[in-house]
């Protein structure tokens, strides 16, 4: 496979797999929601999990193929899109967000928490199967606090009953987030070796960006529509789920590769954009200039990727 049949393959697979992801999702919800599963249940679960399927899918297929350091690249570069990139967007294009929930009085202090334990978790360029386990189990901690807060348990109405399409949908998408995901990382080392770049930056970069579409799509769609809560809160539960499970599920998969950069960049400017996330809500509002200020930290982070190239 030459570079330019790679890149082909590379830009289609990860559309692929960003598309297939949604499918997935949508039917998901219908099925769920005809079952009398909450609306809320099935947003901290399907949702959450649907949205971070395209970094799980990529994660565990390169640990499969041989190149496991994309993981680790993968969830860092996913969490720094996430809160620069999708929520900046989301600031900026709704001009000004308000958060009519005490965002600091739970939520910001896991996502903190999480964000450091990763750190610690691979400061010894290592991740073993009992740290796998923690997050685990640090990600049903997550999901209990969230059904605890949850008022609609008691009665629930049923959706409309999901057409054999929905069905078709469900297992069409999963298959292709599969096939996606293959031929993304399959493409991706094609392109690494080529150039003779380091998967690890380019996990950083165009997999992270790539896999975190539906974030971007989901917060500013939500942010033009007046629902702020929904994009600030899209993002904060998908880096949860990032960290908890999309690096922790590929090590049953097999061992991880954690390049050095890691500990030297990488993570401490995830930190750094996790705890700017947490001041810029403090007022428990984010204007369209903290937006642009956010972006401008996204794009001086891919410029720095772009200086290892």
């Amino acid at each position: 496979m030459g570079l330019t049949l790679a890149c082909i393959v590379f830009v289609i697979s990860l559309t692929a797999l960003v598309v297939s992801s949604d499918w997935f999702i949508g039917a998901a919800e219908k099925i769920g929601t005809y079952m009398g599963i909450p609306s809320f249940i099935i947003g901290v679960t399907i949702v959450a999990f649907g949205t971070s399927l395209p970094e799980l899918a990529t994660s565990i297929a390169s640990v499969m193929s041989g190149s496991s350091e994309i993981v680790v690249g993968n969830v860092i570069g996913s969490n720094i899109t996430n809160i620069l990139l999708v929520l900046g967007i989301s600031a900026f294009v709704a001009g000004r967000m308000k958060i009519d929930f005490d965002v600091m009085d739970v939520d910001m202090p896991l996502l903190f928490g999480s964000a450091f334990l990763l750190y610690f978790a691979l400061y010894d360029l290592q991740f073993t199967y009992i740290e796998a386990g923690i997050f685990l189990i640090a990600l049903v901690v997550f999901l209990m606090n969230s059904f605890s807060d949850n008022q609609e348990i008691a009665e629930v109405e049923k959706g409309d009953k999901p057409t054999i399409i929905t069905y078709v949908m469900l297992v069409v998408g999963a298959l292709l987030v599969y096939l996606g995901a293959k031929y993304t990382i399959e493409s991706l080392t094609e392109i690494a070796t080529v150039m003779e770049v380091d998967p690890h930056i380019i996990a950083l970069g165009a997999v992270a960006f790539g896999t975190s579409l539906p974030e971007i799509v989901v917060s500013v769609k939500a942010a033009k529509a007046g629902n702020h809560g929904m994009a600030i809160g899209n993002v904060l539960g998908s880096n949860m789920f990032n960290t908890f499970a999309v690096m922790s599920i590929p090590r049953f998969f097999g061992e991880l590769t954690i390049p050095k950069d890691t500990l030297t960049f990488d993570t401490p400017f995830m930190l750094a954009a996790t705890i700017l996330f947490g001041m810029i809500c403090l007022t428990r509002k984010i204007s369209k200039w903290e937006g642009a200020m956010l972006i401008i930290f996204y794009l001086f982070f891919v410029s720095q990727l772009a200086g290892k190239i």
